[in-house]
């Protein structure tokens, strides 16, 4: 990912709250020169050995076959707001867009094991609806059995991290200060989330 020294995100403690927060993301992986995408939600894991990321495809995503055999990209992604030019104190100016990106690369390996499989499905209930867990638990075991075996589940092992915040960084503070305000009174919630982060990176 093309990323200015201004735009950098270094602190991995921020990049990793990121990725919990956004945490349905995109998977790429390639066969040949035919790259292929799938939108799913992901664990993102802090172990001793680095950043894991845990997810699982429907069996039926034949891309689950490409997983071992290639290099993966995750791509985090969500807040992003178009920023008019009517906001800068020069009129010699373009629009643009800011946003915050994290680009994860990484190997990954397919979990076969069904009591490992099991797991993740409920570490990924815990993490998304723990109020459903109760609900799981009273399910006869027989189903879930037979849910986990429609699913591939996996992990990936992080060997590269790549996080982009582009949010005004070379406008002057009086501009920054503009766009904060306008984006806070928006109607669409990813632009008032990019206010809060020009608002945390002004504040930090």
């Amino acid at each position: 990912m093309y990323i200015p020294k201004s735009n950098v995100m270094a602190d991995s403690a921020e990049i990793v709250s990121f990725m919990k927060r956004y945490s349905f993301a995109t998977i790429i992986t390639s066969k040949g020169d035919v790259p292929t995408a799938t939108h799913l939600p992901f664990l993102v894991d802090q172990k001793d050995e680095g950043l894991v990321l845990i997810s699982h495809f429907a069996r039926a995503n034949k891309q689950w076959e490409e997983l071992e055999s290639t290099e993966i990209l995750v791509i985090f992604t969500e807040p992003h707001a178009y920023i008019s030019p009517a906001h800068y104190e020069k009129e010699l100016n373009v629009p643009t867009w800011n946003y915050i990106a994290v680009h994860a690369y990484g190997r990954a390996k397919i979990i076969h094991e069904a009591e490992h499989v099991l797991k993740i499905l409920e570490s990924t209930i815990l993490n998304y609806e723990a109020a459903y867990k109760t609900q799981w638990d009273g399910l006869p075991q027989e189903y879930k059995t037979k849910m986990a075996k429609g699913i591939v589940a996996f992990e990936i092992k992080v060997h590269d991290l790549q996080a982009k915040s582009k949010l005004s960084q070379n406008k002057t503070e009086n501009e920054k200060q503009k766009i904060i305000e306008s984006l806070s009174k928006s109607e669409v919630s990813v632009e008032r989330d990019v206010a809060e982060f020009m608002r945390g990176m002004k504040d930090g």
